[in-house]
């Protein structure tokens, strides 16, 4: 991508661009930093207001879905180019994203004490993987029909094992 497709695609110029940024890595480091940042705060938001674990988990899983669903450019751009960046920007990404993962173990942790915390870990990765598929798999599926498959399936892997509220066996 050019410094021009970049500036078209914000509506100005690409030289435009050079009065608020020192270049395009300076450009792609903000870029990828505030996704980070966007998530982990929305993140903290959400678990502000959960009212318990089980809710909290739905409010995570709906915010991400909202995201993946509606910035699928924005997954692309960081899929691609999260090593393009200059080593500060990158570990200001992983850190972000680090703190992201952990808001949801800690909300795993209390649905599932028994799990290992890396098991857990490992749980949140995978489910981001389904989530973040978005711009590759939801094709001609409507968005809230997709955004009901990804909750069902997000919520499905993350609690395997474990019983919801109000659930009983059978």
């Amino acid at each position: 991508m050019t410094i021009d497709d970049l500036g078209r695609a914000v509506g100005t110029t690409g030289p435009a661009l050079y009065r608020h940024f020192a270049g395009k890595e300076a450009l792609l480091g903000q870029v990828l930093v505030d996704i980070s940042a966007r998530l982990s705060e929305q993140g903290e938001e959400l678990l502000a207001r959960a009212e318990h674990p089980d809710h909290a988990l739905d409010l995570l899983l709906h915010g991400h879905i909202a995201f993946s669903l509606d910035e699928p450019a924005l997954i692309t751009v960081h899929d691609r180019e999260l090593g393009n960046l200059t080593p500060q920007d990158r570990d200001r990404v992983r850190r972000l994203q680090r703190g992201y993962v952990e808001q949801w173990v800690g909300v795993l942790a209390d649905l599932r004490p028994e799990e290992p915390r890396n098991a857990l870990r490992a749980s949140v990765h995978a489910v981001f993987g389904l989530l973040n598929s978005t711009p590759h798999s939801r094709g001609t599926v409507g968005r809230e029909a997709m955004a009901r498959l990804l909750f069902a399936m997000g919520r499905s892997a993350l609690t395997a094992g474990r019983e919801a509220p109000g659930q009983t066996s059978t």
